[in-house]
C-alpha cells in the first residue's frame, strides 16, 4: 500500500509525521493552550487529559501503516501549532478521504490551515483509489467554512448530527473537491 509523505515543507510551516512520546509534552501544552478556542466545535475537548493525548498519540502508528489514518503535527517555524489529518472512516467509501484539521489560536488568521488542507487534499489524490475529498463541519464553524471555500471544495450535503460539542447545531456540512 502506498502511503502518504511523512514531512510536506510548506515554507515556514510543516506538516510532520507524529513522533509518539517524543511529540507528547509540546502537543499536550499546545492542546492545554488552545482548548477555549477548540471547545465550541470539538467534543473530543470535554475529555481532555494527559492520558487521551498519550493514547492519541499512541494509537498513530497503527493507523498510519494501515492506510487508514495520516495525522500530522502543524509546525510553524518548527513549532507544533496543531493537528491536521487525512482519513477515511467506517462509513466513508474506499474511494474517498476526508480532512480535518485545528489549530493553536495564536495561529489562525495566517492562512495555515487553507495550506495545510491544500497540502492533505494532495497527498489524497497521490494516493491509489483516491476519487473525492471531503471537509466535514458545522455549519456555524464560519472559520472551518472559509477553508474548503478558498480551496475550490463546494458543498455538498447537508446532514443530521449529534450536537456534541457547545456551539454544535446538530447539523454537519459536507464539502466536497473531486479529482479533476
Amino acid at each position: 500500500m502506498e502511503l502518504a509523505e511523512q514531512e510536506i515543507p510548506l515554507g515556514e510551516v510543516t506538516l510532520r509525521r507524529f513522533r509518539g512520546e517524543t511529540d507528547l509534552p509540546e502537543f499536550f501544552r499546545v492542546i492545554e493552550e488552545s482548548l477555549e478556542h477548540l471547545r465550541p466545535f470539538m467534543p473530543w475537548v470535554a475529555e481532555h487529559s494527559l492520558a487521551k493525548t498519550t493514547e492519541f498519540l499512541a494509537e498513530r502508528p497503527e493507523l498510519w501503516e494501515s492506510g487508514k489514518d495520516f495525522t500530522y503535527a502543524i509546525l510553524l517555524d518548527g513549532a507544533i501549532v496543531g493537528a491536521c489529518g487525512l482519513f477515511r472512516r467506517d462509513d466513508t467509501p474506499e474511494n474517498g478521504r476526508e480532512i480535518g484539521y485545528w489549530l493553536h489560536p495564536a495561529a489562525t488568521g495566517r492562512g495555515i490551515a487553507t495550506r495545510t488542507a491544500g497540502a492533505l487534499t494532495e497527498q489524497a489524490f497521490r494516493l491509489p483509489g483516491v476519487d473525492f475529498v471531503e471537509i466535514v463541519h458545522d455549519p456555524a464553524n464560519h472559520a472551518s467554512a472559509a477553508v474548503p471555500a478558498r480551496l475550490g471544495f463546494t458543498e455538498h450535503r447537508r446532514r443530521p448530527a449529534e450536537a456534541l460539542a457547545p456551539a454544535e447545531t446538530g447539523e454537519e456540512l459536507v464539502w466536497r473537491l473531486d479529482r479533476s
